[in-house]
């Protein structure tokens, strides 16, 4: 892996934010979301109509990933908050909040089977409802 250079500037910046705390990484977070209009969850690849219609047909057979869907928290929505920070502990405890009340929301894309069967129990184990798609 090649080591990227950055200029003076950006080491700087990037040395200031090595500094921070989670918390004022958090509130960082949150005010570049909110300036730019973007957000740091991870989005679904977008498959051109003519090939997910040809792949449907031949991935029925073979489907090996699968995308993992929180449909709903059910009434346990705080197991569920603990359910979905074991399956992506990058997120942040308000992070998790906001994606498991925005249901239906993608919890894994392209997932092995395996990791979204094992999702999948600890979501249903903790109430909440979930499709693998």
């Amino acid at each position: 892996m090649t080591e990227l250079k950055l200029s003076e500037k950006l080491q700087k910046i990037a040395k200031e934010i090595e500094s921070l705390t989670v918390i004022e990484m958090a509130d960082l977070s949150k005010h570049l979301e909110e300036k730019f209009g973007v957000s740091a969850m991870p989005v679904a690849a977008v498959v051109p109509a003519s090939v997910s219609a040809n792949a449907t047909t031949a991935d029925k057979e073979e489907k090996t990933t699968f995308n993992v869907v929180l449909t709903a928290a059910g009434e346990n929505k705080l197991g569920v908050i603990k359910s979905v920070r074991e399956i992506l502990p990058n997120l942040g405890l308000m992070d998790a909040k906001k994606l498991v009340e925005s249901a239906p929301k993608d919890l894994l894309i392209d997932a092995k089977k395996d990791a979204a069967e094992e999702a999948k129990k600890k979501i249903e184990a903790a109430g909440g409802k979930v499709e693998l798609k």
